[in-house]
């Protein structure tokens, strides 16, 4: 039971040893919303006083993805129980419904399709194996896309039958696998939670961590295997996002911060979202677009 549990705290990036060992709804991770941006096409800067709140709530609202047409958001909404599902934002009307409704599963992470036909989740099962599985955009006829490799984390579409994976273990593993039966093919260890196809490269981007818990946002050729490292982790938060242009974007505390590999200026201020209410940034994603930043933080 430990270990299932394990696999789960994970996913929610919630520390498993400050909880105790009786699952009870005050353990559900609690006050993180969710709040939507205008986005510079270059990741320069943000309007911030043109901001969306998706969720405000004292439950978890967390892992948002927009998907392509500037309309509709994806997230992982977790109820007083522990069930989480995905949900959809309508960025135009302000409504929310639930997509996936899959009780006693829960789903994670949703992830556009590369073929825009359905979403990708991480999936928790009945019986809590862990694995990739699809979902129409409408939320119907579940289908598991890796059904031998588990226990699957967080995943990035390289194409439309390649992905990489993080793979929960001591360490954890990043691994490459194409759809269907069979293992995936371990090319790193110890890396962290976000992963991301790099744009204009074809390459995906993971975090590294050393022994001393240091980390860095590494390029893996998904071909060749080489690795090269991008720039250090912003201190404080392994989460960051690409803009289609290719610079990187992170947060700290309430404020944003942009890098761009190619001139390696350092991570550079570009907005404090502290007036629209946000505060202790964590996950964040960008738009296909790049006109629109989602922000996970901290807000009343």
């Amino acid at each position: 039971m430990r270990t299932i549990r394990l696999h789960l705290f994970v996913l929610l990036g919630v520390v498993p040893g400050l909880l105790s060992p009786t699952p009870s709804s005050s353990q559900v991770p609690s006050g993180t919303d969710i709040w939507v941006f205008p986005l510079a096409a270059d990741g320069s800067g943000v309007e911030v006083d043109s901001v969306i709140r998706a969720t405000r709530r004292q439950g978890y609202d967390n892992q948002p993805h927009l998907l392509p047409g500037g309309r509709f958001l994806l997230f992982t909404a977790m109820d007083d129980s522990g069930q989480a599902d995905i949900h959809r934002f309508d960025l135009q009307t302000g409504e929310t419904e639930s997509l996936t409704r899959t009780a006693p599963e829960s789903e994670y992470s949703a992830t556009l399709l590369p073929t825009g036909d359905g979403i990708s989740v991480i999936r928790v099962e009945a019986d809590s194996t862990q694995r990739l599985w699809r979902f129409d955009l409408d939320g119907g006829n579940p289908e598991v896309i890796l059904p031998d490799i588990q226990p699957a984390g967080y995943h990035a579409w390289i194409s439309e039958d390649a992905l990489a994976l993080f793979v929960l273990g001591s360490p954890s593993t990043l691994q490459l696998a194409s759809a269907g039966p069979g293992p995936g093919t371990i090319l790193a260890r110890n890396i962290g939670r976000s992963l991301h196809k790099i744009p204009l490269r074809g390459t995906i981007s993971f975090v590294q961590w050393n022994e001393e818990r240091e980390g860095t946002i590494q390029e893996l050729n998904p071909s060749t295997g080489e690795v090269r490292g991008l720039a250090p982790l912003l201190e404080g938060n392994e989460f960051y996002a690409w803009t289609p242009s290719g610079v990187l974007l992170a947060g700290k505390d309430s404020k944003l911060f942009r890098w761009n590999p190619e001139k390696e200026e350092g991570w550079q201020e570009i907005a404090d979202l502290a007036s629209s209410g946000v505060s202790g940034i964590s996950r964040i994603a960008v738009s296909p677009e790049g006109d629109r930043i989602a922000v996970v933080g901290v807000g009343p």
